[in-house]
């Protein structure tokens, strides 16, 4: 597979041809954790197909979900943990059948120092999840958790290009950095307005 579709980013040849060189493919099923945080960061992964989502934990073990990281995108918070010989922050799980090319921390650097559109790309992915970020502290801040869960239910979708989600409450809540009762309830109610038609783990945006 040709990397042409990362984010605005367009490898010469040469470059496709160190990749792959450098990078170790892997496969991951639905669910997989990729990487843990705390997890010692020895190489940045590339999505060649499939989708990755990006959670926070705190110390009681309630999650939220950052982003996520789709086909041709790759993880900025691995970029910067492993050039600075860090630990992750955060968690990463295969919300799909994924691909991933893994490229080595120490050729990262080189890449850096050769082509000057892999660090254009790093730049850019930076932005991309900073905009991101800023889209999850605000809707924890000044959104409520009914706007929020349609908002998150509407992005999901968009993801699996499909107006089905096969998710069960307890999955949604534990994203959404909130309890199960709460989505339930919060469901029902869209539910009855005509926002999404529910079944047995599964949720249709109407």
């Amino acid at each position: 597979m040709e990397l042409d579709n990362l984010v605005e980013f367009s490898p010469s040849m040469e470059m496709q041809v160190k990749l792959h060189a450098y990078g170790i493919p892997k496969t991951f099923k639905e669910g997989d954790v990729i990487l843990n945080e705390s997890s010692h960061i020895n190489s940045i992964p590339i999505v060649k197909s499939g989708s990755l989502r990006v959670i926070r934990s705190d110390d009681d073990g309630r999650e939220i979900l950052l982003y996520y990281i789709k086909a041709g995108e790759s993880c900025i918070m691995s970029f910067l943990g492993g050039i600075h010989n860090d630990t992750s922050k955060v968690k990463a799980v295969a919300e799909d059948d994924t691909e991933i090319l893994f490229i080595p921390i120490e050729k990262v650097s080189l890449l850096i120092k050769e082509y000057p559109e892999w660090l254009d790309y790093i730049f850019k992915l930076y932005h991309k999840r900073f905009e991101e970020l800023l889209e999850v502290v605000n809707a924890v801040a000044f959104k409520k958790m009914d706007e929020r869960l349609l908002n998150f239910i509407k992005k999901k979708c968009e993801l699996t290009k499909s107006h089905t989600l096969y998710v069960t409450h307890e999955q949604l809540a534990n994203e959404l950095g909130t309890v199960r009762v709460v989505v339930s309830r919060l469901l029902k109610q869209m539910e009855y307005e005509g926002f999404v038609k529910l079944g047995r783990n599964k949720i249709t945006l109407l």
